[in-house]
């Protein structure tokens, strides 16, 4: 059932004596707001409204889940401090005798939020209270960019992948239980003791490149096995994502020789598991020497309030563009209007400058430079392209027809391809054609006239003038990594992204701070007269 806070005063209130905590500190404005920042109502859905006792007020632990993101502590330690920690006593509230309550709280409350679809509270929330005080304007520019992330789980290699890969395969179809044993062939008997009753790793010289190789073969042969064996239980579908797993590691890991025996396979697959504790980690790279396990975190800051309109969690091997498009209609959702997006190379594809040019109710202007390869002397962008005409011109002056075709995705592209005799007497022909066979190739894209525009563009006075500004984001992620945001916390993608958004929430109400300081706003006056309805109205 839910509780409410108790608004009646104490002799003992820690913001009723004299106390050393600043009064322009974060602790001591949030302090100044805390009675009406989160409010017991706004999550009454997530409680049983007449039965259970009350528990513990969700507006006292949406403010101790805000401090624990603010200052990067564990459930632990965040309970200590409502205990001992003058700070947080003044932020919250709270009583001099405050008992605390156990850590476990704050695993059900963070449950509850996920189960009820109320991850985003006090993110959405704040943005809201941001609007109503005048800090965000109807149309928004966003400043966007990615950061690494590190997972929460072990990564683990393919030897122990597939270990631990079987022996979950075997434990989620009921194996470890000894009636499920009874009927087994001898094998499978076997093959059940060596992965339940134990988990550790085969005593063999790790050293020795042979027995490494006989290590696999076994491993690979019990993968199999142990497949077969939990064929009958597939209707489950805990079963049948653990065998997807264990196949997928199968498939990404292990290639055959001619002979039939199995080996490391070469390379990286792009979507490889790395860890069986966090299956949804993957290798990312945000640069080409700079390789990181986890995941991605997409941030998006309005321009000028410097607000943190959308955090997102994203897979670590997915481009960084990936996310624009669905960062743009989430900060929409909230009632905001984007107008002109700020970017790096990375979000600029032909798909991406096509979504905001035809984007619903007004297009948006995506302000970003396309990269070029290595050599710009011949880099696609250096071939003048007659999309009317189909017609190509080479930076020596050739030309060439393109022939219709079709992209992976079915849509018209032109293909473009010089004749090998007239590349072979070009003073380029060394920089510029790769090909043993042919002269050079050049493939358009299906949104190729969005790619030409925003070539011109980026070589405007005005788009020397708005690029710079883009960097702002950065120093906001920087910010975010402070308290927390570059490690996560929880494995499984509901409890990641509450992470992002609330980690979020509390340097958004940082900034709040400052804004109102800065304008003269009170903060007290405007949460005093914000509704929930209000928060939500834009969303509907």
């Amino acid at each position: 059932m839910l509780g409410r806070r108790n608004q009646q005063r104490s002799f003992f209130d820690a913001q009723s004596l004299p106390h050393c905590v600043p009064a322009d500190s974060f602790y001591g404005r949030m302090g100044a707001v805390s009675e009406t920042l989160f409010r017991d109502e706004d999550l009454a859905g997530m409680y049983c409204p007449d039965n259970g006792r009350p528990s513990i007020p969700p507006s006292l632990l949406s403010g101790v889940l805000l401090l624990q993101f603010f200052d990067d502590v564990s459930d632990g330690e965040a309970v200590q401090r409502t205990i001992f920690d003058l700070r947080w006593k003044v932020a919250l509230h709270l009583r001099l005798d405050f008992p605390g309550f156990d850590p476990t709280n704050l695993v059900h409350f963070r449950g509850r939020l996920v189960e009820h679809g109320q991850e985003r509270y006090a993110f959405d929330r704040l943005i809201a209270v941001g609007r109503a005080a005048g800090f965000l304007p109807d149309k928004v520019t966003l400043l966007v960019d990615t950061t690494a992330v590190g997972g929460a789980g072990a990564v683990q290699d393919s030897y122990t992948l597939l270990r631990k890969g079987v022996r979950k395969l075997l434990k989620v179809a009921g194996f470890h239980l000894p009636g499920k044993r009874q009927g087994l062939s001898p094998e499978s008997q076997r093959l059940v003791a060596t992965y339940l009753e134990q988990d550790r790793k085969a005593e063999i010289d790790w050293s020795d490149g042979q027995q490494r190789l006989n290590q696999l073969q076994t491993l690979v042969a019990d993968a199999e096995a142990a497949l077969a064996l939990v064929t009958p239980e597939m209707d489950n579908e805990e079963v049948r994502l653990a065998g997807w797993l264990l196949t997928k590691i199968l498939g990404d890991d292990i290639e055959l020789d001619k002979q039939g025996r199995s080996h490391l396979a070469e390379g990286t697959a792009e979507d490889r598991i790395i860890s069986i504790t966090e299956p949804e980690m993957r290798h990312g790279r945000k640069s080409a020497s700079r390789r990181f396990d986890g995941f991605k975190s997409s941030v998006a800051t309005e321009l000028e309030s410097e607000l943190i309109l959308d955090v997102a969690d994203m897979s670590a091997s997915d481009g960084d563009g990936r996310e624009l498009l669905p960062t743009i209609e989430r900060v929409e959702q909230q009632g905001l209007t984007v107008e002109r997006v700020l970017s790096d190379g990375a979000y600029p594809s032909g798909d991406n400058l096509a979504g905001c040019a035809t984007h619903p109710g007004q297009p948006i202007d995506l302000v970003a430079p396309l990269r070029r390869g290595p050599d710009p002397e011949v880099d696609k962008a250096a071939f003048e392209i007659n999309l009317a005409e189909r017609l190509i011109t080479c930076p020596c002056g050739h030309q060439a027809v393109g022939q219709p075709a079709r992209d992976r995705l079915g849509r018209p592209i032109l293909k473009f391809g010089f004749a090998r005799p007239v590349c072979a007497a070009c003073a380029l022909f060394e920089d510029c054609v790769r090909s043993q066979s042919t002269g050079r190739t050049v493939t358009t894209h299906a949104q190729e006239v969005y790619l030409q525009a925003a070539r011109q563009r980026q070589e405007t006075a005005e788009f020397q003038e708005l690029y710079p500004l883009r960097s702002r984001v950065e120093r906001k992620i920087a910010e975010l990594a402070g308290h927390g945001l570059r490690k996560t916390r929880y494995r499984g993608q509901p409890k990641r992204q509450l992470q992002r958004l609330w980690t979020g929430a509390a340097v958004n109400l940082k900034r709040l701070f400052t804004l109102a300081e800065a304008k003269g706003i009170d903060l007290v006056a405007v949460l005093a007269t914000f509704t929930p309805a209000r928060a939500t109205a834009g969303r509907a």
